[in-house]
């Protein structure tokens, strides 16, 4: 369930009382007149179930809500209530399954703004990428994969996509060029600097790598393996079910080819640093494919619960 605190203007509080009263999966109503300062208007409390927020609070935006008064949203951990149960029960379809777009365009707008903890984030998983390339070392590429955070503006880029929202989008564009560039020119350095301590070296990188030569070699499963990860990781963010994101984050090696395309530029090896640009790019296009299709196949699903719904 999702407990929704709105401001309403007193003149639109009758008309936002009787929007949630018609609503299917709405629970615990609750109105204080003039309780609300800034903005002045009345205090509106409800609960309703998840499957069913999206509309609603589509239909509060729909009337201005947002713009003349507030409308908050929180996920209830824990409700005892009959009311809510039967709530749940005659709201359309499952709410682990429920998609809130609002709340999914805001935290994608967060993770995909370009800013410097991002930056240093991209650019810290690329470097221990670098030393996992090198060594050939899987559990130091595995490591960077969970820390780079670059499925923020990749799942960014989706929802642009899908809500039609080009800002979001070229918000999304800008954090994956200028913090992947960033990061591979300073892991560039990094190499330089780690060359002239004796610890990275030519040899080992055009040495035999079995855990690591992947990165460099793409192939069919690579893009088959990103539109799987696209697509799982959609879904864990606009889910209830969101513990399967760290499981996407380590299975794309977007992070570790751009690891690889800065060591092998540092020294030259132009056919590997060409590679692993292909990889990287297969996988981005690969992720943004299917997190798109899965958006768009969501989307389609939702109207037509609530055309169902509407018919009851």
């Amino acid at each position: 369930m999702l407990h929704l605190r709105l401001i309403t203007p007193g003149n639109r509080t009758a008309e936002v009382v009787s929007l949630i009263e018609k609503t299917v999966g709405t629970a615990h109503l609750a109105v204080v007149p003039g309780a609300a300062r800034n903005p002045q208007g009345d205090l509106v409390l409800c609960d309703v179930a998840r499957e069913a927020g999206d509309a609603l609070i589509g239909e509060l935006r729909a009337l201005g809500i947002d713009e003349s008064g507030s409308i908050a949203v929180e996920d209830i951990g824990l409700l005892l209530s009959r009311r809510a149960d039967k709530a749940e029960k005659e709201a359309p379809g499952e709410g682990a399954d429920a998609v809130l777009w609002e709340h999914l365009e805001d935290a994608t707008h967060e993770e995909s703004t370009l800013s410097g903890t991002y930056i240093a984030f991209l650019t810290l998983a690329t470097m221990i990428a670098a030393c996992g390339v090198v060594l050939d070392n899987a559990i130091l590429i595995v490591g960077a994969m969970a820390v780079g955070p670059e499925f923020g503006p990749l799942a960014g880029m989706c929802t642009a996509l899908v809500q039609r929202a080009p800002r979001l989008a070229w918000r999304s564009f800008q954090a994956l060029i200028v913090g992947f560039a960033a990061a591979i020119v300073v892991t560039v350095g990094f190499s330089y600097f780690m060359d002239a301590l004796d610890l990275f070296s030519r040899a080992k990188l055009d040495a035999e790598r079995p855990n690591t030569s992947f990165i460099y070699a793409p192939d069919e499963f690579s893009f088959i393996v990103a539109l799987l990860a696209g697509a799982a990781g959609m879904l864990s963010l606009t889910s209830a079910k969101s513990g399967a994101l760290v499981g996407v984050a380590i299975s794309v090696t977007t992070v570790p080819a751009a690891a690889n395309a800065a060591v092998a530029f540092s020294y030259a090896e132009y056919k590997q640093a060409w590679g692993s640009t292909e990889q990287l790019l297969l996988n981005l296009l690969g992720i943004v494919l299917a997190g798109t299709l899965t958006l768009l196949l969501q989307k389609v699903h939702w109207a037509i619960q609530r055309r169902r719904t509407a018919k009851l």
